[in-house]
């Protein structure tokens, strides 16, 4: 899995979006985080599993999303991601942007994820000087805290990457 990889899916996570209501929630009971992402479009893979509570100022699309404690697991064994207790960023249609709270670590160095951008059936990651592109259906599951993909197993389900890598 390529840097660009574990970046991605280091978005994902943070596309926790904070409470509004949407077309899947009730009058008594508001949308979950993940319930949220799908009224932008994006999928529930974004954001770990456990995600305790969130806020959305609908008025700029400032979030923030909490989990109870921080949150790190590897993907295929070699790419670690990392998620502060609390994520916060900008959510729009399409666009998670000024993302902070979640971290990549590529080679010896943790990179932030920065922005993830949904095009089509892709979704692009962004760590500011470089981005990678990823097959929206790598995120329709969300990722649990210590174990990853598949914690039950014990394997690591490997991400397909589109061949579209760049720097800026």
């Amino acid at each position: 899995m390529s840097l660009i990889a574990s970046l991605s899916l280091l978005i994902f996570f943070l596309l926790l979006s904070p409470p509004a209501m949407s077309a899947t929630a009730t009058d008594d009971e508001p949308p979950t985080a993940y319930e949220l992402l799908s009224d932008y479009n994006f999928p529930p893979g974004l954001l770990p599993k456990g995600v305790v509570g969130y806020e959305l100022d609908r008025s700029n699309g400032k979030f923030r999303a909490y989990l109870n404690g921080s949150c790190s697991f590897s993907l295929e064994g070699s790419y670690q991601l990392k998620y502060k207790s609390t994520i916060s960023g900008y959510l729009s249609k399409d666009r998670l942007t000024g993302l902070s709270g979640v971290s990549v670590k590529v080679l010896l160095f943790w990179v932030n994820i920065v922005d993830v951008v949904r095009s089509g059936d892709d979704l692009e990651f962004s760590v500011g000087i470089a981005s990678a592109t990823f097959p929206l259906d790598n995120f329709y599951e969300s990722p649990q805290c210590g174990c990853g993909l598949d914690c039950v197993n014990g394997q690591v389900r490997k991400l397909k990457l589109n061949p579209s890598v760049s720097s800026i």
